[in-house]
């Protein structure tokens, strides 16, 4: 349930200044007071005193040097090998919703391989009236869509069910990222290899391959293959990285991460699912008394305060600040953010930086004023179906504490007063 929002005065530029003055941290009215006597506005500097770099310096751009902390990160101790392993997006470091590929997390079965365009082939066979085999220079003669999606991994966050880990919204989210892919609808190639043969459609399946060791199999419900699936060769308008499964991957709007198969190998059209290790010991919720849930595709309602955080303290001192996250649902757009600064006895509605897209990562802010004081920092989500992301909990009465996947509670950071923050659980 919702509670009561307080009603919000709209801040005008102004009046964030005048307010900023009078509590001395003033973002304009300060920095104007020190810049008389401050010899990186009063002295020529040694950038600007010679020549820079020429534009072939580096034919593929880097980030600069001073940004070279914003990266992924493994955790050596999650799991046994690198080759079987995640990393994590550096979430607290970016801003906006579209991530740098660079940046975005990886997740492989048996590490990462290099496929060249021209050995890439795909497959579909199955219940098909003729089995096809692409080519990814076929593929890329289909006509093609551009859509920005989210993929997170269904153990995002999966290390809190018992209680705080992780120290960072990088390693307790940053199972995420969000890019603009570029592919052809998998509906085109299987209508290209005709579904004729499969009769009533309502009841098949398509099972998804990987060129991969792992091949990392998945079935996919055939109303999901010919709604918005794509087969996707491009990611933020550049060919697909090596570990994002170039030269081509599946994409799956709003559904976990693993069944976004990549080096994308083969699609067979089935009568049924295959119930794959990928679907079944693992990738399925197991609930207090032993069963599991099956089939729990979509990816709900979540958020996340990405700033202030662990890895992003507050380092200006009390007065004006911009509490800063991401939201986002499996199920369709984010239509609102609450963010409470004391653990969720109060709520303020959050500034959606523009409406939200259907699954695809929404970045709210809370632009704001802090005494200095200790907070405790928690965001909800609010999707387009009516869905309200739950607490810790709310999720712990329905499922307890022996899953690992699908954790969408709403997280806690405590804000001590000088600024650094805590991963913590309130009860």
């Amino acid at each position: 349930m919702m509670s009561d929002k307080p009603t919000l005065p709209k801040a005008t530029r102004r009046t964030f200044l005048k307010g900023a003055a009078a509590t001395g941290t003033g973002v304009a009215l300060a920095g104007a007071a020190k810049a008389e006597g401050d010899p990186l506005i009063t002295e020529v500097q040694s950038w600007a005193q010679g020549l820079g770099d020429g534009v072939d310096a580096t034919p593929y751009g880097l980030p600069i040097q001073f940004e070279g902390d914003v990266v992924r990160r493994n955790v050596e101790w999650l799991t046994a090998d690198t080759i079987s392993s995640i990393n994590f997006t550096p979430i607290h470091a970016l801003d906006g919703t579209i991530t740098p590929q660079g940046c975005a997390f990886e997740r492989h079965h048996s590490g990462a391989i290099e496929l060249r365009k021209e050995d890439y082939r795909l497959m579909i066979n199955g219940m098909v009236d003729t089995p096809l085999v692409f080519s990814y220079e076929d593929i890329e003669r289909f006509p093609r869509e551009n859509h920005v999606y989210f993929c997170e991994c269904a153990a995002n966050t999966g290390m809190e069910w018992a209680g705080a880990q992780l120290n960072g919204a990088q390693f307790t989210h940053g199972m995420i990222h969000n890019m603009e892919y570029t592919g052809v609808p998998l509906r085109t190639l299987l209508e290209e290899a005709g579904l004729g043969a499969a009769g009533d459609l309502s009841d098949k399946w398509v099972y998804i391959e990987g060129a991969d060791a792992s091949s990392n199999g998945r079935s996919l419900p055939m109303e999901k293959a010919l709604d918005d699936v794509l087969v996707a060769f491009k990611a933020n308008g550049e060919a697909l990285r090596m570990e994002h499964g170039y030269p081509v991957r599946l994409v799956v709007p709003g559904w976990e991460g693993n069944m976004w198969v990549k080096w994308l190998r083969r699609i067979e059209v089935m009568d049924g699912p295959v119930e794959s290790r990928e679907e079944t010991s693992k990738y399925t919720d197991t609930l207090e008394d032993g069963t599991s849930r099956k089939w729990t595709w979509e990816m709900d309602a979540k958020s996340v305060v990405t700033s202030p955080s662990p890895q992003s303290p507050i380092t200006h001192g009390p007065g004006p600040m911009v509490i800063s996250g991401l939201a986002w649902s499996g199920r369709g757009r984010i239509t609102r953010v609450d963010v409470s600064k004391d653990g969720g006895k109060t709520w303020e509605t959050a500034r959606l930086a523009k409406p939200g897209e259907k699954m695809a990562l929404t970045r709210f802010y809370l632009d704001t004023e802090w005494d200095g004081g200790e907070m405790l920092l928690q965001s909800r989500a609010m999707d387009e179906t009516g869905y309200v992301q739950p607490t810790k909990e709310a999720l712990r009465e329905v499922r307890g504490e022996n899953s690992i996947y699908h954790n969408n509670c709403i997280q806690t950071w405590w804000v001590k007063p000088n600024g650094e923050a805590e991963n913590v659980e309130v009860s």
